[in-house]
């Protein structure tokens, strides 16, 4: 590969990877930064939160990556990097914190003022149940049936097991790029650097908010003691058109419905 990473020897990154991710500018706002940072923060699978920081007016999160390199393989309790042919015992890798975003009955951790919070969040119709399945259809949720899927082939609720996040990485840092670039696809991948100080991929990290059965989403219908919906606004809108969709996805040309005029 081009630029490969410049390994001396097996370690974490073999098995997972350190980095910073911006969240969003405060010049947005409290109620954007909230939205955003709920849903960044939401996408637990593979990815482990830190704290939240502000730094020249942009909001950033501490987060590790917990996506192998390519090049790692495992033997038995030990393992091999099939790049440089480094061989010994099964490297050191970052914990899995629990990160429960679900905490029982209407109790969620959310992010309220760029704070990790825990709040009571009721239903919009004070029911035990929300009023509407999409907030953009007044009918039952289509994606329930949809046979959509992420690159790795999992079914259902695809746009809610991947996300794109932006990793701070100047130019400068190229070994940090590498490594970036030298994950194991596809729960790392679509690579691209925008801009001197940072590069935008893909991941596989499914969404914490998630109900039991992998599809539904447990904030919706539900509000904030303020009145907001608690549901972040990005997962209340229509896909892009003809952008960014999953194989099988029900919003696809042609099968895409209007939505119910308010």
């Amino acid at each position: 590969m081009k630029n490969p990473p410049p390994c001396k020897a097996m370690g974490s990154q073999c098995r997972a990877l350190p980095v910073t991710l911006r969240v969003g500018p405060l010049e947005e706002g409290v109620d954007s930064l909230d939205h955003e940072s709920t849903w960044l923060l939401g996408h637990t699978q593979n990815i482990t939160f830190g704290r939240l920081w502000e730094e020249e007016g942009e909001v950033y999160v501490d987060a590790v990556l917990h996506v192998g390199c390519r090049f790692f393989h495992r033997e038995g309790s030990g393992a091999k990097c099939q790049l440089y042919g480094f061989r010994g015992r099964l490297p050191w890798a970052p914990t899995r914190a629990e990160q429960p975003r679900r905490l029982g009955g209407s109790r969620f951790r959310i992010v309220e003022n760029r704070r990790a919070v825990r709040r009571n969040l009721p239903f919009e119709n004070g029911t035990s149940s929300p009023a509407r399945s999409l907030p953009v259809l007044a009918s039952e949720n289509p994606c329930a049936t949809a046979p959509c899927r992420t690159a790795d082939h999992s079914r259902g609720a695809a746009c809610c097991r991947d996300l794109q996040v932006e990793i701070m990485c100047t130019r400068e840092e190229q070994e940090l790029e590498a490594l970036v670039r030298s994950r194991r696809s596809p729960y790392l991948c679509k690579i691209d650097r925008p801009g001197d100080f940072s590069l935008e991929v893909e991941m596989i990290s499914a969404c914490g908010y998630l109900d039991d059965d992998g599809i539904a989403c447990t904030l919706h219908g539900r509000r904030r003691s303020d009145g907001r919906p608690a549901k972040p606004d990005l997962c209340s809108e229509w896909p892009p058109k003809n952008k960014g969709l999953h194989p099988g996805c029900v919003f696809t040309p042609g099968r895409r419905r209007a939505p119910t005029p308010a």
